[in-house]
């Protein structure tokens, strides 16, 4: 099962606030250097790696003197605030130790919700890979509208995952993996290494939060290793307070794999296809409609016709010459900008449009030939 880590080529780590930072309210820096040298031997295997990263709160919490115990909303989101410096600064000096870049994107669970967002962060993450940075991820807890609840940055975690078509999420926690109960409380509980299917029996295997310093449990786990795994990306749990996480679990280490049933492009390809509803149409020429079915992304000089109302991002249906629906794809403008760009080339975006926009009118990779 370790080839599962070895294979993928883009993976998300998480960290728990527990994991990454010590009782005394500071990181664990030469357990995060260990990290960061696990992800540089990732990314010199060729595989992309995104970190979501608790701490924040816990950082910031020593910092202002706060008294243990539980926060008020407004004391959370000023910890946040406090500590996401010193968090960001501790992974920018690990990374580089490592000879690699970091960069900070603080997120909420609405941004991997709401389609615009969804899809600027979407590009962010992209853009950085390509550069050969490491995102590193937070949850913005600062600006938060709701109760800070806790878990959430491992289901942030899993919809950053299935955002970006990762293979691999790792939650790296304070315990080693799922096991039929509580193995402190009872000796007879059994480590499960395999699951390939979160039943309802699996699910009430998963007990409360409990960790002091962490606010997540294996309950939020289960929920995180749903999103990825219809994603098409299979999820570890694994122990993170040892040295060198990632090179031991690569070499096999003890942990849980929960398995997704396909790959990250195909369930992408059937959520297109099948969970979203068109809002509007594109009409090809013939050279486009060849083009789409020999996999090449359909560019603004292949359409004849826009019609319908939509926002960047909605998935509208793409017709050939003959009027036949011959594929289905999350358009990279809205309806009134597609109209513009009917029959042009992508070099003139620019000109038309007044800013340098995307170069196809749908990409391949958001293109359902059918």
């Amino acid at each position: 099962m370790s080839g599962r880590l070895n294979e993928a080529r883009r993976v998300v780590i998480k960290i728990g606030s527990s994991t990454l930072v010590a009782p005394e309210g500071e990181p664990r820096r030469v357990w995060l250097n260990g990290l960061a040298a696990d992800i540089a031997a990732l990314k010199a295997q060729g595989a992309d790696v995104v970190v979501v990263s608790s701490g924040a709160i816990a950082l910031g919490r020593r910092r202002l003197k706060l008294a243990s115990g539980a926060l008020k909303l407004e004391e959370a989101q000023a910890a946040a605030s406090v500590g996401q410096i010193a968090l960001a600064e501790a992974w920018t000096e690990a990374l580089a130790a490592n000879g690699l870049t970091a960069a900070q994107i603080l997120l909420t669970l609405d941004d991997t919700e709401e389609r615009r967002r969804y899809l600027n962060a979407r590009a962010t993450i992209g853009a950085l890979l390509t550069l050969n940075a490491v995102p590193v991820i937070n949850e913005n807890d600062t600006v938060a509208t709701a109760e800070i609840r806790f878990g959430d940055n491992d289901r942030l975690a899993a919809r950053v995952a299935a955002m970006i078509g990762a293979d691999a999420l790792v939650l790296l926690s304070d315990i080693d993996g799922l096991y039929t109960d509580n193995p402190v409380k009872n000796a007879d509980a059994k480590f499960l290494p395999e699951i390939a299917e979160i039943t309802p029996a699996i699910e009430a295997m998963a007990g409360r939060p409990g960790s002091d310093m962490g606010s997540g449990g294996m309950v939020t786990k289960l929920l995180a290793a749903k999103i990825a795994t219809a994603a098409g990306c299979h999820m570890a749990i694994a122990l993170g307070q040892i040295d060198r996480p990632l090179k031991r679990l690569a070499e096999g280490g003890r942990c849980t794999w929960v398995l997704a049933k396909s790959n990250p492009a195909a369930a992408r390809k059937q959520w297109i296809l099948g969970a979203l509803k068109p809002a509007g149409t594109l009409t090809l020429d013939a050279g486009a409609e060849t083009a789409l079915r020999s996999g090449k992304s359909l560019l603004p000089i292949g359409v004849t016709a826009v019609d319908g109302r939509f926002e960047r991002g909605d998935a509208v249906i793409v017709r050939g010459p003959s009027g036949a629906e011959i594929a289905r794809g999350l358009v990279a403008y809205d309806s009134d900008e597609a109209r513009r760009l009917v029959g042009r080339r992508s070099s003139e975006i620019e000109t038309v449009l007044g800013y340098p926009g995307r170069a196809a009118m749908i990409h391949r990779d958001d293109l359902v030939v059918v």
